[in-house]
């Protein structure tokens, strides 16, 4: 007859299951990828509230982030108002940490879109109220139909190992136009990059695939 496990041997198995769950989602978390709810309309209508998506770690490791590439990045500028979480607020917030869809030690991020890396010179708005970058006049697809690229006239040059970042739902985003006071606050450090997103996962009805790099494919490396 087989002998019946000892409370303090389930105890152990349980432990050991449990802990290796913590490792295997603490190495996916931060060598694969990462899930992320999108708040805000700033991405609309590619990203909308309540999206669920998926984002690579492996792209920043490569160093693989293009023009036209949707992104996730830490706030280290500042750009969003500080939130402090409180009792169940703090407990949601472990366990979103936890499972994945919040990034961890209770830093903030944003997604947005990739129109310019380093060395690029951005430019708004030709005549046709569009943007260009290296001089290449750009069409952009995701933004929303009959509205110029910006509302406001930039030229821009970004810096080394930064990138220039616009959200989709161009009049309702507050991104590097709006942070051009010091300039230097527009530009978000490669380092601070999160990860590329690669798709929508949930809702089923909005599954899609992100990324238009082809958008900038007629761009000269400067």
């Amino acid at each position: 007859m087989q002998k019946k496990p000892s409370g303090f041997s389930w105890l152990k198995e349980c432990a050991i299951i449990v802990v290796g769950a913590l490792v295997l989602s603490t190495v996916i978390r931060a060598f694969i990828f990462q899930m992320f709810w999108i708040p805000s309309p700033s991405m609309r209508s590619t990203l909308v509230e309540n999206d669920r998506i998926v984002v690579s770690r492996i792209s920043t490791f490569r160093g693989d982030i293009e023009r036209g590439d949707v992104i996730v990045f830490n706030d280290a500028k500042g750009w969003l108002p500080r939130a402090e979480s409180e009792g169940a607020g703090r407990i949601l917030r472990s366990v979103g940490e936890f499972i994945g869809i919040l990034p961890a030690n209770g830093e903030q991020t944003l997604v947005k879109r990739v129109i310019g890396v380093g060395g690029d010179r951005v430019q708004c708005c030709t005549a046709n109220g569009a943007l260009t970058v290296n001089g290449q006049e750009i069409t952009e697809p995701y933004i929303p139909a009959g509205e110029p690229a910006s509302r406001m006239e930039f030229d821009v040059t970004v810096p080394e190992g930064s990138v220039w970042v616009m959200g989709d739902n161009r009049p309702n985003s507050a991104d590097s136009r709006f942070h051009m006071d010091p300039l230097e606050n527009a530009f978000i450090d490669t380092d601070e990059i999160v990860g590329r997103a690669t798709m929508v996962l949930w809702p089923l009805g909005h599954w899609s695939w992100l990324g238009d790099r082809d958008v900038f494919s007629a761009v000269k490396d400067s």
